[in-house]
């Protein structure tokens, strides 16, 4: 069974930066296509980025395109948000999430993912 633990949360001033990271455990991260999604307090949890298990598909929401960057390295089983130009709109809990599949797809619905982790906090001061 798959396993998520994210790390990186944190306070930051708005114009700064966080890299936040995914290590997974388990056997199947390498042929998974990974998430991260964010809930802010009273809202739903929303779609941030996604890539695909190869790393050659990305997708991301419209609201962090062009400041935010998901990467992976299937080595080390982690995957990663930098996140950069940071705005108090970004607030929220980070989650990752597995999706188990070996394709270039990417979803984007927090319903198609298997696994999630338990999140990290980013609290952006304006």
């Amino acid at each position: 069974q798959e396993q998520l633990v994210e790390s990186g949360g944190g306070l930051v001033q708005a114009g700064g930066s966080l890299t936040l990271s995914c290590a997974a455990s388990g056997r199947t991260f390498s042929s998974s296509a990974m998430g991260w999604f964010r809930q802010a307090s009273g809202k739903e949890r929303e779609f941030v980025a996604g890539i695909s298990w190869s790393g050659v598909s990305t997708n991301y929401a419209d609201s962090v395109k062009g400041r935010f960057t998901i990467s992976r390295d299937n080595a080390k089983n982690t995957v990663y948000l930098q996140m950069n130009s940071l705005k108090p709109e970004d607030t929220a809990v980070y989650y990752c999430a597995a999706f188990l599949s070996r394709g270039d797809y990417v979803p984007v619905e927090r319903v198609e993912y298997d696994y999630w982790g338990q999140g990290t906090r980013v609290t952006i001061s304006s």
